[in-house]
């Protein structure tokens, strides 16, 4: 079992949809390790995407991250990286394939409704960041 970070964005927590895309989740047969509704701060989301810090989007970003809720989570299930990845589809809305999460609830590349680990190592850092303790490989 493999686990990875998921978060439902301000966009889609602010537009009601976070019931719809937990749905999906447990419908593509995750399990969901840990779930948190938080308000971020400027300083979380600068933390939280310091990787990104010399891009230009990096300011509008972290501003926009912490301008409401978020419902961060870890989930887990065989190959749980690239399925959640699938399973949200490509960044920009309008590039994503048709049933994917952000083809059907994203309004734009910037307000894509959900985020999803790329890689074992950014899904180590994005769980201890919101979930200390939880690792990334289940039972």
């Amino acid at each position: 079992m493999e686990r990875t970070f998921a978060m439902i964005k301000p966009d889609a927590v602010e537009r009601g949809l976070a019931g719809k895309i937990l749905s999906r989740i447990e419908g593509e047969g995750f399990r969901v390790v840990a779930m948190r509704l938080v308000k971020m701060t400027k300083a979380q989301a600068e933390g939280f995407y310091a990787v990104h810090c010399e891009r230009p989007f990096f300011g509008p970003l972290t501003a926009y991250m912490s301008s409401g809720r978020t419902i961060v989570l870890a989930l887990e299930r065989e190959s749980a990286i690239k399925h959640w990845r699938d399973v949200m589809g490509a960044t920009d809305p309008a590039k994503a394939a048709p049933g994917t999460l952000r083809k059907e609830f994203g309004e734009s590349i910037e307000r894509n409704a959900t985020h999803g680990s790329d890689a074992p190592g950014t899904a180590a850092f994005e769980l201890g960041y919101w979930f200390p303790g939880v690792s990334l490989h289940g039972a």
